[in-house]
């Protein structure tokens, strides 16, 4: 399982133009296959007078699921460069739309992978990409008296804290990376007087 992946920060489109031909590279963060074949599908449907909407998608911090197309470029022109950028800027979870506006020049093979690739590394460097770590879920069990002050005292040490819910006890779940499992557990047992519990769970990913 990967310790980390990078990701599109924000959806959104970026133009380029290459001998009179616009480019337009959508770009979203797309969690499953069907997510990415949704912002494909509304993307066609924007530019349904374009002459190309070529696309691809990684799926899975392991990038476990790879698709392109070329949509009637030239086999391998397209979509293929497209999806060799996402994989060379180790981008998952991550889907690229270009349309193309015919402009009257030929590009012949190389302009076109030159330019579909550069459409979607332009797109990225401008929409920029943030960095997804993988953590070890925590929950914390503590007493009313003491859940203020632990809060607190996480959010002040830089802890994640993913959720707190108010019961007999207060149950507070956090994320930790594998390497401060033993560090943590010991910080805990100080600062709460032994009184805490902490029970580890699944795994996750989240903002680094």
């Amino acid at each position: 399982m990967q310790d980390e992946y990078r990701t599109v920060a924000r959806a959104g489109v970026h133009e380029t133009e290459v001998n009179r031909s616009r480019f337009l590279c959508t770009l979203a963060p797309a969690g499953t296959e069907r997510e990415a074949q949704d912002v494909i599908a509304r993307v066609r449907k924007e530019h349904a007078d374009a002459t190309h909407n070529c696309w691809a998608y990684v799926i899975g911090a392991d990038a476990a699921i790879q698709k392109a197309s070329d949509d009637g470029e030239p086999g391998g022109t397209a979509g293929v460069p497209m999806l060799q950028m996402l994989l060379r800027r180790d981008t998952r979870y991550v889907v690229a739309v270009v349309t193309r506006y015919y402009g009257g020049v030929k590009l012949g093979a190389g302009g076109l992978i030159r330019a579909y690739g550069g459409a979607v590394g332009e797109a990225l460097d401008t929409l920029g990409t943030r960095t997804r770590r993988r953590f070890r879920l925590a929950t914390l069990t503590v007493d009313h008296q003491r859940a203020g002050r632990l809060h607190n005292d996480l959010l002040a040490t830089g802890r994640r804290v993913r959720d707190v819910r108010y019961g007999e006890q207060v149950t507070i779940e956090i994320g930790l990376p594998d390497a401060d499992v033993a560090a943590f557990r010991a910080w805990l047992a100080d600062s709460t007087a032994g009184s805490a519990g902490c029970e580890l769970g699944g795994e996750a990913y989240g903002d680094a």
